[in-house]
């Protein structure tokens, strides 16, 4: 990924969030983490693994984590070790990464909410940034298509589950299904924000799922 900075750029990324970027490449990296910081105005830190991130924290994460020069069964060990101890309040996302690259339906069954590609430009990585910090999913076409069709292939039906759901959580997980946040979720209901994660956990917990896409698959196959 080459950075280039430009003014034209200088437009404003959600704020009160720590940003940590992962990976073997220091020089890219602490670049990466300088742009952020002057983009963003929140801390930003750089660690060669993702483990090395602490696990202690109270403030929202996004954490950026380099594919390159890395071995996707052994961040795929990684990954499982850090979800041991991460909070809910983490966003995760895939930079670097190559086009052909495999395990795209692991890493999202994991919890990753994006992929960002080699050839992905400045512009087009700090609007994806920008999508999953809102809550929303950055993947390709490709990757949804294949994805959603293989889980709906496998799928099973779950109409016991369903009718344990309060309307309240039905209404919020048909909600999450047709794309809308948090924040959007919170507007529409006349909720707070938190009472919509709180709805959101009880919600997942429910029906088994770990993250807001296979809440959505879930939902377009069993409501």
């Amino acid at each position: 990924m080459t950075l280039m900075i430009s003014k034209k750029y200088k437009d404003s990324l959600l704020s009160g969030i720590d940003i940590h970027i992962v990976g073997t490449d220091r020089l890219q990296n602490e670049l990466l983490t300088s742009y952020l910081c002057w983009k963003t105005n929140n801390k930003c830190f750089v660690s060669k693994n993702i483990n090395n991130i602490p696990k202690n924290h109270k403030i929202p994460r996004l954490v950026l984590w380099d594919c390159q020069k890395q071995d996707l069964e052994d961040m795929m060990i990684e990954l499982k070790k850090y979800n041991i101890l991460k909070k809910l309040n983490n966003h995760i996302v895939l930079f670097n990464v190559s086009s052909n690259m495999e395990f795209h339906k692991n890493f999202i069954l994991k919890g990753v909410q994006g992929f960002f590609y080699e050839q992905d430009s400045l512009k087009n990585f700090i609007k994806g940034i920008q999508i999953v910090l809102s809550g929303r999913l950055w993947f390709s076409r490709e990757v949804m298509s294949k994805y959603i069709f293989e889980e709906t292939e496998n799928e099973q039906p779950a109409k016991g589950i369903a009718n344990k759901l309060t309307q309240r959580q039905v209404e919020i997980l048909s909600m999450i299904a047709v794309g809308d946040t948090n924040q959007e979720i919170s507007k529409k209901l006349y909720i707070s924000p938190n009472t919509v994660k709180n709805h959101l956990y009880n919600i997942f917990k429910k029906i088994n799922v770990s993250n807001r896409i296979q809440a959505s698959l879930w939902a377009a196959i069993n409501l």
